[in-house]
């Protein structure tokens, strides 16, 4: 989907309709492996000790939940007002597999 780079929107900050800048929400860290949730420190600390099924840390089970679902993500667009440089999340995320911002 083809998202233009401006747009005319209302600024609740200056209280009229001006130019604004579109953006795209960068994704957050990654989770690293010294979490306290990894799997490889969580086998050290003997998280799941004693016999059986170790649900999600045994061998079968990760390669389920390693298995994408989802064919597309959530977008969220912040607009950044040229006046006064405020920027405001959009109310509604959306679910597109591609968002390119600066044609159209």
């Amino acid at each position: 989907m083809k998202v233009p780079k401006k747009t005319p929107r209302f600024c609740p900050k200056c209280k009229k309709r001006t130019e604004q800048k579109i953006d795209l929400v960068s994704t957050g860290g990654k989770r690293g492996t010294l979490k306290r949730g990894s799997i490889a420190r969580s086998k050290l600390r003997n998280a799941s000790p004693g016999k059986g099924n170790q649900g999600k840390r045994s061998r079968k089970a990760i390669k389920n939940w390693k298995r994408k679902t989802k064919t597309t993500t959530r977008k969220v667009l912040i607009y950044t007002c040229q006046e006064c440089k405020k920027s405001k999340h959009a109310k509604k995320s959306r679910r597109v597999s591609k968002l390119i911002v600066g044609d159209k």
